[in-house]
């Protein structure tokens, strides 16, 4: 039977959303700024990188081309790989609705949101956590960039006990406090009671952020992060490989997008490289019939939301250096794809996700070389790698498997 590899370089958009502008974000292009801004120079960083993006594994397997697809135009160089782009039908531009289209789920209803207001949070909602978390109180209640609010509230926070409740464009609800000042425990169980106090509300997220330092010189977030996410709303690519016997191995927060349905194993590891050597060994273990699924969550949390545009374009060629590693693992039978859940270009005003389409890119042994255009929907990623594996084809998406298959 088939392994298939499908690593989500999180928040890697490549512009070109027909939609965008809906979301006020017509025009953004992480990939296409990124690289626009290395060749003007604005993306040198001394001791970190300097000089115009190179990316030469993922352009050998067609990215150029893939973003070329993604604004209506024509891919100009020759690729080793399959490549495309595709386009989210899903009405959210955030981590679960972008992770389930890939799975072949497009989210089918519109998520809740938090105004834009201070305070952003219900007062009732507000009351309850307080009481059925038995806290002294909140602190933050707004819309904020995680790193800016630990450093504005962090030393209060430990003076208090009162956690740090924000939230973002996304439907998510953050909570940060010290690993050690208020625990670790004590943290997640207030992640779960705020779970079910936000389900009336459809948030799909409440987001444990732990930290730890003792002044906002010294705070530095960690990698303890715990996602409390819905469930998807039906079987996804997933379940059905489970459900067949399957394994299927999580890398990243994979396990906690997906409410730890379908996922068979979880493995996790702080920071891009770490996650990769994970996913190595993933694909080192993976049998037949078997998904290793990656999120590389760096590129989003680290360097996109804190529009660092140095930092991403490193961030790119560090993870393009690992990529022979992965190649050389690929046996007959494999299919590695590399894609991404929505944008977040660090070229952008604010701090928030950007509606663009994403990369369709990949190879293996036997596949062909070739365009697969503008997919309609993530989902067509999801039925791809299904029907790759043998499965029947779901209800949602188009695969196109024929076009890269040996014996087509």
């Amino acid at each position: 039977m088939a392994r298939a590899f499908l690593f989500v370089l999180d928040s890697f958009g490549i512009g070109g959303a027909s939609d965008a502008a809906a979301f006020g974000d017509e025009g953004s292009d992480t990939f296409g700024h990124i690289a626009a801004a290395c060749a003007e120079g604005r993306g040198d960083h001394a001791g970190l990188r300097v000089g115009p993006l190179h990316l030469p594994n993922m352009t050998s397997l067609g990215l150029g081309g893939a973003a070329a697809i993604a604004k209506g135009g024509s891919p100009s160089a020759v690729s080793g790989g399959f490549f495309g782009a595709a386009e989210e039908i899903s009405g959210g531009k955030d981590t679960p609705s972008g992770h389930w289209e890939i799975a072949a789920v497009p989210v089918p209803f519109e998520w809740g949101y938090f105004p834009e207001t201070v305070p952003t949070f219900p007062a009732a909602l507000t009351a309850a956590l307080i009481r059925d978390g038995g806290l002294p109180g909140i602190l933050g209640d707004c819309h904020a960039s995680g790193t800016e609010i630990i450093a504005r509230l962090g030393e209060e926070h430990i003076r208090t006990g009162k956690p740090i409740c924000y939230t973002s464009a996304d439907s998510v609800l953050q909570i940060a406090a010290h690993e050690t000042h208020f625990g670790l425990e004590q943290l997640y169980t207030l992640c779960k009671v705020a779970r079910g106090l936000v389900d009336p509300l459809n948030i799909g997220r409440v987001i444990a952020r732990p930290f730890i330092g003792e002044d906002k010189s010294s705070f530095e977030r960690t990698a303890n992060r715990r996602d409390y996410a819905v469930p998807p709303p039906e079987p996804t690519l997933l379940d059905r490989l489970v459900s067949r016997g399957s394994k299927v191995i999580g890398i990243g927060k994979i396990g906690d997008i997906f409410a730890h349905q379908g996922v068979s194993e979880v493995r996790k590891a702080a920071g891009n490289m770490a996650l990769f050597d994970i996913a190595l060994g993933a694909a080192d273990d993976a049998a037949d019939g078997d998904l290793v699924f990656a999120n590389f969550v760096d590129f989003d949390t680290l360097y996109g939301h804190r529009r660092d545009v140095a930092g991403y374009a490193a961030a790119l060629e560090a993870f393009d250096r690992r990529l022979p590693e992965m190649l050389a693992r690929l046996e007959e039978g494999d299919l590695l794809l590399l894609t991404a859940d929505h944008g977040c270009d660090p070229t952008w005003r604010g701090s928030d996700h950007t509606r663009e389409r994403v990369p369709v890119i990949g190879t293996g042994p036997g596949l062909k070389a070739a365009n697969v255009g503008l997919r309609r929907s993530y989902a067509d990623i999801g039925e791809t790698v299904a029907e790759h594996m043998g499965l029947a084809p779901g209800r949602h998406g188009t695969s196109f498997y024929r076009s890269i298959a040996a014996d087509a």
